[in-house]
C-alpha cells in the first residue's frame, strides 16, 4: 500500500537541507514575500504542491475522462484528479523509500540531483493537467484540428499542455509567468524533454528514448513535454539538473512516471471489473491460448498476426514481440511468460472469475488484491547510474516491468478496443471538433468578435505574445516569421488552449450552446 504517514510528515534528506543557492528551488522570477510569508524556514516544494492544489486546472480533473466517462459508464469510475491522487499516493511511498535509503542507492539518487517526496507529489498532482475533455480520444482530436485546421506543426499533446499550463496558462499572482513554479517541480514533470519537432530522424525501437519516435513520418516526435513557445521554460528548469544526461528524466520524474504505470495499470482495472466490462470468457481465452501454444504462435509471421490480431493468444504475441524487439535492456521470453502466467491466475482465474455484486464481501476481496499488486509494484524500484536510453535512471525490475505491461495489454485489449465505446467516442470526437470549428469561425466574425468569452480572448493574445518572443530570440525554430501568419497561428493555439481547458460536461454544453442545439440560455455558460 502507498506510504500511510501524512505528506506533512518530515521526509529524511541531506543534513540541512538544499542550500539557498540551489538551482532546484529558483523560480523563474524571484518572489516579493509578504509579512506573513516572511519566514525562517519557507517549504518552496510544499509551496508548489499546494499552488497545484489550489489551482482550477487541478480541480477541473474530477470532471475530466480517465479511459471511460462517468456518464457513460453509469457508475463512480475514476476521474483524472482520482488518477492523480493515486497516483501522488504511490509516488510519495516510492520517493520516501529512495530518499530515506542511506545505502549504495540512496548515495545513487543524491548523486543524481535527489528525490524529494514533496517534489515527487507535486509532480504527480499536476502530471495531468493538460488532458482535454474526453481523455485521451480528445486529445487525438485535438491534435488532428490543430494541425490540420490551424496549420500548428506540433499539433496538440498532453504532456505539452500540462507544461504549458503550469509554466504559462495558469497564473499566480503576476501575469506571464504561470505558476512560477521552482526548477525542481517544473523539471520533474517533463516525462519526456524535447519538442515534437526533435522527432525528427529518430527511427523507433531499441535505440530511441520511448516517446520520441514519429508516430508517422513527417509528425515529429509521437510524445513531447514541451511546445516551441514554452521551450525556454523547459530549458531553464533542465539547467538545474546538469548531472542528468539531455534526454533523460530527473529522478523524482521518474519516480511519478513509474508511479502513474502502476497507477494505471491496476485503478483502471478495478474499473472495468466493478463496470463488468472484462468478459472472463474472452480474457481467460487470449491468455490460456496463447500460454497453450507459445511456440506456434511465435513462428507465425508477423503480417498474420496483425491480420487476426483479435484471435485468441495472437495479441499477448504481438505486445511479446514488440517489448522483446523494443526493449531488449529488459525484456525477455522467460519474464514475459511468467508474468503472463501470474496475470492469468491471479487477476483472470482469480479476480474476474467471480463477478463483481457490489457486496461489502467483493470490496474488501477487491481492496486486499489491489493493495498486494501495489505494494510489490512499489517495491520492485531499480536505480541506475547508467539506464538504457529508453529508460530512466529509476525504473521497474524485469519482473514488475512486464507485469505491468501485460495489465495494461489485458485493459487495451478488452475495453478500449470495444466497438460500443469506439461508437461513444466518435460522437465525442465531434464535439470537440464542432467546438474548435466554432470558436474560429466566431474569432473571424469582426463583427461580433468582441462578445467572444473573455478567456478566449485572452488565451490569443498571450500565444500571439508568445509567438513574438520566439520570434524575436529564436526565429529559426518557427516555420515561417510572416506577421499575418503568426497571427492566425496565435488564434489557433488560443483556441485549443481554451477548448482544452473545459470539463467533459462544459465541452458538451458549450457544443450545444455555439452550434443552436441548445434551448437554455444559461446552460454551461458559467466561467467561459
Amino acid at each position: 500500500m502507498p506510504d500511510a504517514r501524512d505528506d506533512t510528515d518530515p521526509v529524511p534528506m541531506a543534513p540541512g537541507g538544499p542550500a539557498p543557492q540551489d538551482l532546484r528551488v529558483a523560480r523563474a522570477v524571484p518572489e516579493q514575500l509578504d509579512e506573513f510569508q516572511q519566514v525562517e524556514y519557507r517549504p518552496e516544494y510544499r509551496v508548489d504542491l499546494e499552488r497545484i492544489r489550489f489551482s482550477p486546472y487541478f480541480s477541473r480533473l474530477s470532471a475530466v475522462t480517465q479511459v471511460i466517462s462517468q456518464s457513460g459508464a453509469g457508475l463512480a469510475v475514476h476521474n483524472r484528479l482520482t488518477h492523480s491522487v493515486k497516483v501522488t499516493a504511490v509516488a510519495r511511498s516510492i520517493a520516501v523509500s529512495l530518499s530515506g535509503d542511506w545505502g549504495e542507492r540512496g548515495g545513487l539518487v543524491r548523486d543524481l540531483g535527489g528525490c524529494d517526496a514533496v517534489v515527487v507529489q507535486a509532480a504527480a498532482a499536476a502530471h495531468d493537467l493538460g488532458h482535454p475533455p474526453f481523455g485521451h480520444l480528445g486529445e487525438q482530436t485535438l491534435d488532428r484540428l490543430a494541425r490540420e485546421r490551424f496549420g500548428l506543426e506540433e499539433g496538440f499533446e498532453g504532456n505539452a499542455q500540462t507544461f504549458r499550463i503550469l509554466s504559462r496558462l495558469d497564473e499566480y499572482d503576476r501575469a506571464g509567468y504561470g505558476l512560477n513554479l521552482t526548477a525542481a517541480v517544473r523539471a520533474a514533470v517533463l516525462k519526456y524533454p524535447w519538442t515534437r519537432e526533435q522527432g525528427e530522424g529518430w527511427r523507433g525501437g531499441a535505440g530511441t528514448p520511448r516517446g520520441l519516435a514519429p508516430r508517422r513520418a513527417g509528425e515529429g516526435a509521437r510524445k513531447f513535454s514541451a511546445y516551441t513557445l514554452d521551450l525556454d521554460d523547459m530549458l531553464d528548469a533542465r539547467r538545474a539538473y546538469p548531472e542528468i544526461a539531455r534526454r533523460q528524466q530527473t529522478v523524482e520524474c521518474s519516480v511519478m512516471d513509474i508511479a502513474d504505470d502502476i497507477a494505471y495499470s491496476l485503478h483502471d482495472l478495478d474499473d472495468f471489473y466493478r463496470a463488468d466490462l472484462l468478459n472472463q470468457a474472452a480474457v481467460s481465452a487470449e491468455f490460456r491460448t496463447w500460454i497453450r501454444d507459445r511456440a506456434a504462435l511465435a513462428r507465425i509471421p508477423l503480417e498474420e498476426l496483425h491480420r487476426a490480431r483479435r484471435t485468441p493468444g495472437h495479441g499477448l504475441e504481438l505486445l511479446r514481440r514488440r517489448l522483446v524487439s523494443h526493449d531488449p535492456w529488459i525484456a525477455g521470453d522467460d519474464a514475459f511468460g511468467e508474468s503472463v502466467a501470474r496475470v492469468a491466475d491471479e487477476v483472470v482465474d482469480g479476480l474476474l472469475s467471480v463477478p463483481y455484486d457490489g457486496s461489502l464481501a467483493a470490496d474488501r476481496a477487491l481492496a486486499v488484491f489491489m493493495a498486494g499488486w501495489i505494494a510489490r509494484l512499489q517495491h520492485s524500484i531499480v536505480v541506475s547510474r547508467d539506464p538504457d536510453i529508453r529508460s530512466g535512471h529509476v525504473s521497474l525490475d524485469a519482473t514488475a516491468f512486464h507485469d505491468v505491461a501485460v495489465l495494461k495489454f489485458l485493459q487495451e485489449r478488452f475495453v478500449l478496443h470495444r466497438p460500443d465505446l469506439a461508437v461513444y467516442q466518435r460522437g465525442q470526437a465531434s464535439v470537440i471538433e464542432r467546438l474548435v470549428t466554432s470558436f474560429a469561425a466566431w474569432l473571424d466574425d469582426d463583427d461580433d468578435v468582441r462578445r467572444a468569452p473573455r478567456r478566449l480572448l485572452d488565451l490569443v493574445e498571450l500565444a500571439a505574445e508568445d509567438y513574438r518572443g520566439v520570434r524575436e530570440r529564436t526565429p529559426e525554430l518557427l516555420a515561417t516569421t510572416d506577421t499575418a501568419a503568426l497571427r492566425r497561428y496565435a488564434t489557433g493555439r488560443g483556441i485549443i488552449d481554451y477548448v482544452a481547458s473545459l470539463t467533459d460536461a462544459q465541452a458538451m454544453s458549450v457544443a450545444n450552446l455555439v452550434s443552436g442545439a441548445s434551448e437554455r440560455l444559461w446552460d454551461g455558460g458559467q466561467g467561459l
